[in-house]
């Protein structure tokens, strides 16, 4: 598809052009990123915290493209056709949307978001959609599934010209609907800016990315603006226990579904039952009652139900194919994913990386066991919210029976200095726990302690197959190394399951 510069940018709020004649100029391309520059492309140049997007202008014009955006000034020494704008990444979303076609409007997009539950929301809204027959797109922290076709995760929710461009496949392939995560990095910057949400979910809000934030209510305003004004969803379906779900302002126009446990919400859950096996409660809305089974296990996963459930009436969908698509869900790589080998014991993988998400996985553990002992890992990440360490130490130390702290993802931080943070939580309790912060060795470990009946939670990383240290990211995969360790122990039958 090929527009001018000046159609490209018509929604963008330009403040200056250097030179005028660059708006009459064909744009056949846009980019964020100077290698993927070919001649004709409109280049757009953040400037962020980290990264000075215009550093890369001149090797962008090198390539072919016809001018710079960007919403910082052209720097001194530059002659380069520069437009500035008042938002970037607005910028961007508004010329994405417009380059290719407004696909988000010709679909159902949802867009789910809050602190827990956003990935296992999407993979139960996905299989849900999925039942009635649909083409879908799925995008979130584990990867994009694009009408079918899997593709690895950049962010959990992409830039904007790279998420228009998702969407616009979707499109291309008869899909109908998308299913998103849409993270409050996304919000803040404006990511996910002009996308018309059909329906947009609530989780929940505990304490994460105040690094990021700065503070709980600023990160919980970034959440908000899913539902008020900015992108009026038609609907909004939000978690009625939650005491941030119920200060969301929503926009005038959006009809609101709240769900929960407690008797206020208007979808709600009773009689729930959770074994090895799965779920099993009753749905109650408008009078009649459901009966839900599902492979996800505990508490936090009917919540998660309850959101697909709710964002599948937002589409006016039949309980006979939502239940059907909740029953066919097998789960959700590393959301309390079995690693099987035979052994007598359970071990299971977890992304819980918050101390609410690490209490929640720990609960759902303690309430499956019958005699034995519960085993966590867990580490915390580098270059992340300090302030949340040694609440998960607390969260671990006081639902385990023994505790193994080991490092996550360090990044650039002193991988001692991060055990230190989480050991002054841990400490405040009496459980025994060691050190070892090399997680290969801690993770063998935790399974060589296990005996029959014990239940032994990696968490943390949970689907990542990588580890971020300070010298450069390595190949790493808790269940990979639970399950060789495994073998080492001398189970080698059975296979990894997921159950939630």
């Amino acid at each position: 598809m090929s527009v001018t510069v000046q159609d490209a940018l018509a929604a963008s709020g330009m403040l200056s052009v250097t030179d005028p004649a660059v708006l009459l100029a064909p744009c056949r391309q846009l980019a964020y990123d100077s290698r993927r520059v070919s001649p004709g492309t409109l280049f757009f140049a953040f400037v962020g915290a980290v990264q000075d997007g215009r550093r890369y202008a001149p090797e962008a014009m090198e390539r072919g493209a016809v001018g710079v955006v960007s919403d910082a000034p052209r720097p001194d020494g530059l002659t380069m056709p520069w437009i500035q704008v008042a938002h970037g990444r607005r910028a961007l979303a508004a010329a994405a949307k417009r380059f290719y076609g407004a696909p988000d409007e010709r679909l159902g997009v949802s867009g789910v978001t809050g602190t827990n539950g956003k990935t296992t929301c999407t993979y139960v809204i996905d299989a849900v959609l999925r039942a009635a027959g649909q083409t879908t797109t799925r995008i979130g922290t584990i990867g994009y599934d694009v009408a079918g076709v899997a593709e690895p995760a950049g962010n959990t929710t992409p830039e904007s010209l790279d998420l228009f461009g998702l969407l616009a496949r979707t499109v291309e392939a008869g899909g109908s609907y998308a299913t998103m995560e849409v993270s409050s990095h996304a919000l803040a910057q404006g990511r996910v800016s002009g996308v018309r949400f059909h329906t947009a979910v609530f989780t929940n809000l505990t304490q994460d990315h105040l690094d990021f934030h700065g503070t709980m209510e600023a990160y919980f305003a970034a959440k908000g603006r899913l539902f008020d004004d900015e992108y009026a969803p038609r609907f909004a379906v939000i978690n009625s226990d939650d005491e941030y779900g119920r200060r969301i302002r929503t926009a005038a126009g959006t009809k609101v579904l709240t769900y929960g446990l407690g008797p206020g919400a208007a979808l709600r859950a009773e009689a729930m039952e959770s074994t090895f096996s799965g779920l099993r409660f009753e749905a109650m809305h408008g009078g009649e009652r459901y009966e839900v089974r599902s492979a996800l296990m505990g508490e936090i996963n009917v919540y998660n139900i309850l959101a697909a459930l709710g964002t599948g009436l937002s589409y006016g969908m039949k309980w006979e194919t939502m239940l059907q698509g909740i029953q066919e869900c097998p789960g959700v790589p590393g959301r309390f994913e079995r690693v099987e080998a035979g052994q007598p014991f359970l071990v299971v993988v977890d992304y819980a990386h918050t101390d609410d998400a690490l209490r929640n996985t720990l609960r759902v553990a303690r309430r499956l066991l019958t005699g034995g002992r519960l085993i966590t890992l867990f580490g915390c990440g580098g270059d992340r919210d300090r302030t949340k360490r040694p609440r998960m130490g607390l969260a671990a130390g006081e639902l385990s029976d023994f505790v193994l702290l080991t490092n996550d993802n360090p990044r650039s931080e002193d991988p001692l200095a991060i055990l230190n943070d989480v050991m002054v939580g841990l400490r405040r309790t009496d459980t025994p726990h060691a050190v070892e912060p090399d997680r290969a060795v801690a993770i063998a470990a935790a399974v060589r302690q296990a005996r029959p009946g014990d239940i032994v939670v990696l968490a943390g990383k949970g689907h990542e197959t990588y580890q971020v240290t300070s010298t450069g990211t390595i190949d790493f995969d808790d269940r990979v190394v639970a399950r060789a360790e495994l073998a080492r122990l001398g189970y080698a039958g059975g296979r990894m399951t997921v159950d939630a």
